[in-house]
């Protein structure tokens, strides 16, 4: 009796099938990213058919007044205010090597992990990816941007960053670089229901507006979403603002309820959701107090470009004793900003960011 194997090819094609779908989902981020304008990552596919990059157009509203009565439009009408972002984008690949004998002899099947590890790897490089935009200094990695860039970006987005819990921090004695707005968060300015309200309303009266994920224009409600980082989480839930909400305000059912269960926050139409490899910044707020970063985030906060979307790579070699598995894909990722294509100063397109004091565990 000759038994029927899976053909090598139709394996691969098989873990295609779903690797695309579970590594964006494991990232954390899936929920927040569409292909619409509305949503707070903004996916593009265009580049597929070719091409290295890709321009996204920012569009702001118009603010003037307009004409009223038998008043002349003709010469009053308004500019529409048009910025452009061009995401670039470039190939990321990894791979795995596997001898047969290793294969043969071993007791599990080193191709099926080697798979479900490519996997992983996918999953936290585009984790890594969207939290490096979020933090990015006009279009620089935090880590790696001068004292000069941070000035520049913390003036340019006054009315987009907080820092601590109040507005009055930004422009506090002596407060006139980023590094020492920092400096004066104190360990009591933790992220809070308060924080979190505050960082809304920064959102609602930016300029150029930070527009809401979602809308629900029927009952006037509109939705922001937050991402924090453990310890700033842990202190949003043990907040007693929060916590009486949650107390009160949501299922008692043990199944539901964030007192008892972990998962997301929700307080003042902003969701509020724990990413715990956003890293701190480190002591340097008064007294040496652990900074930590969060985002609130609109619409088009960022927006990720797929020339090519991961595919598996089979690659046997030296007659079959060398089994080479892999993962390409030609993807970038950027914070978008206004500014980019008309010049001038550069700011933040769909995101307030806030630091706030996150001391680790004692």
């Amino acid at each position: 009796m000759a038994p029927t194997t899976l053909s090598a090819s139709l394996e691969v094609k098989k873990w295609l099938a779903t690797y695309f779908a579970e590594y964006t989902r494991t990232s954390g981020f899936l929920p927040y990213m569409g292909t619409g304008t509305a949503s707070v990552i903004q996916v593009k596919r265009d580049l597929t058919s070719g091409g290295k990059s890709i321009t996204i157009p920012l569009v702001t509203r118009l603010k003037g007044a307009g004409v009223t009565g038998k008043s002349v439009l003709l010469g009053n009408e308004e500019a529409l205010g048009n910025h452009g972002q061009e995401i670039v984008v470039d190939y990321l690949r990894h791979g795995v090597m596997i001898q047969d004998p290793d294969q043969r002899f071993s007791n599990f099947d080193l191709l099926k992990a080697a798979r479900d590890q490519l996997t992983e790897w996918a999953r936290d490089r585009l984790r890594a990816d969207v939290i490096g935009a979020l933090g990015s200094i006009d279009g620089i990695a935090y880590g790696t941007a001068s004292a000069g860039q941070r000035n520049t970006w913390s003036t340019n987005n006054q009315d987009r960053i907080l820092y601590g819990n109040a507005l009055g921090n930004f422009s506090a004695a002596g407060a006139n670089t980023h590094a020492l707005r920092l400096a004066n968060i104190a360990a009591a300015q933790k992220l809070s229901a308060g924080v979190v309200s505050l960082m809304k309303r920064m959102a609602k009266t930016a300029d150029p507006r930070i527009r809401p994920m979602r809308v629900n224009d029927s009952q006037g409600r509109e939705f922001y979403v937050m991402f924090a980082p453990s310890f700033a989480f842990r202190d949003l839930k043990e907040d007693a603002v929060m916590r009486e909400a949650n107390r009160e305000a949501r299922p008692r059912d043990v199944s539901e309820n964030p007192i008892f269960q972990d998962g997301d926050l929700i307080y003042d139409g902003v969701i509020i959701r724990e990413i715990p490899e956003i890293a701190d910044l480190g002591t340097v707020g008064a007294s040496s107090a652990r900074v930590a970063p969060v985002y609130l985030c609109g619409a088009q906060a960022l927006a990720v470009a797929w020339g090519q979307e991961p595919t598996a790579i089979r690659d046997d070699s030296d007659y079959n004793f060398n089994k080479h598995i892999g993962t390409q894909e030609v993807r970038g990722i950027e914070k978008l900003r206004f500014g980019t294509g008309g010049g001038g100063a550069l700011k933040d397109h769909g995101m307030v960011t806030g630091f706030v004091a996150a001391a680790g565990d004692a």
